[in-house]
Order: C-alpha cells, then structure tokens, then sequence
C-alpha cells in the first residue's frame, strides 16, 4: 500500500468522527456502495458533480470490518470529525511499525512496545489535491514535540512511505475535486 493510498484512505475513511457511533446493520455495505459510485462516476467522461456524504456510522463499520487494510501494527483506529479537524485514536505496537529497526537516538526510544495514540490533524480536499497537516501527537495522554515526531517520521515511516510526512500534500484519485470535513461527516465532489 503507498502512503498516497493510505491518506487517501485516512482522508476519505477516517476523517469523520466515529467515537460513540451506534453499530449499524448495513452501514459497512452502504459505504462500499458510496466507494464504488466514487470510481464508477470517476470513469465518466464528465462525473456527476452531486456531493457523496459519508457519515461517521459508515465510516465506523466500514473501518471496523478490516476492509482497509491499516498499515503494520496500527489496530483498532477510532476517529472523530468537526470542520476541517480529524481526531484518530489507535492502539500501536511501534515494536511492529519499526519492524525491530532499532535507533541509538534515546529521543527515539518513546516510540517502543505498545502505546494508545492520538493524532490531532487538519484536513481537507480541493482543485483535485488533498492536504492533511498533523496539529498534535500524543502517545498514552503525553504530547510528542513536533521535531522528535519529525525524527521518527524520517527514521522510519518515510523509508517504507516515500512522500510522508507530518504535511502531506497529494492528487486526489477518482477524479475528487473537494474534500470536506464536517461534524461526523466527510463530502466529497467529483469534477
């Protein structure tokens, strides 16, 4: 998976709210629904430009039933959504995200075993391009300063994932025009 695929997927999937979503019985088939219009419509030779919602009930059971895969030791990812502003939790096991790549650098050493994290990140799609610029990190309550997550991203994200980075700027796929983020909810527009 590249990480072009993965924030996309974190901007289409995750960037409305799910924290205290009711289970619904066929919310995970509706938002397959709305991902499959997304590239149907994208083959057109001029879209549908009529806005496809996405509500954080969808979002909940469609992440929650493993149909996107997460990147190697992120489990049980939970977020919530208001304008422009995505909050994820996740249970990380950075043991697995290094994949046992060591680091003599003690300010790297946070980043060991398994930890509750939290991203705070602004996000938000226009003119075909997605933007998502991570606010805050925390690991278990704490706040990571911003250059030690740099060094992490670095040392080992950005090897496995060209282009990440705690700024990411990239096209949109399917012929997205607009991404908002609203309170528990995610609107895309084709064009």
């Amino acid at each position: 998976m590249t990480i072009r695929y993965f924030v996309l997927q974190f901007l289409l999937v995750v960037t409305v709210g799910f924290l205290g979503a009711a289970p619904g019985p066929d919310s995970s088939a509706t938002m397959q629904q709305k991902l499959q219009h997304l590239q149907e419509n994208a083959d057109l030779p001029q879209p549908d430009q009529t806005p496809t919602t996405f509500t954080q009930q969808e979002i909940n059971e469609y992440v929650a039933s493993r149909q996107v895969k997460l990147p190697r030791g992120v489990q049980s990812v939970r977020f919530s959504g208001k304008p422009e502003i995505i909050t994820g939790n996740a249970r990380v096991d950075f043991d697995e995200v290094k994949s046992g790549k060591g680091s003599a650098n003690p300010l790297l050493s946070v980043f060991s075993g398994v930890h509750d994290v939290e991203v705070i990140a602004r996000a938000r799609g226009a003119g075909h391009t997605g933007y998502v610029q991570v606010q805050t990190v925390t690991l278990d309550g704490v706040e990571i300063p911003r250059f030690v997550l740099q060094l992490f991203v670095e040392k080992y994200l950005q090897p496995k994932y060209p282009g990440v980075g705690l700024d990411s700027q990239f096209s949109l796929p399917y012929k997205i025009d607009t991404a908002a983020v609203g309170e528990n909810q995610l609107t895309v527009t084709q064009k």
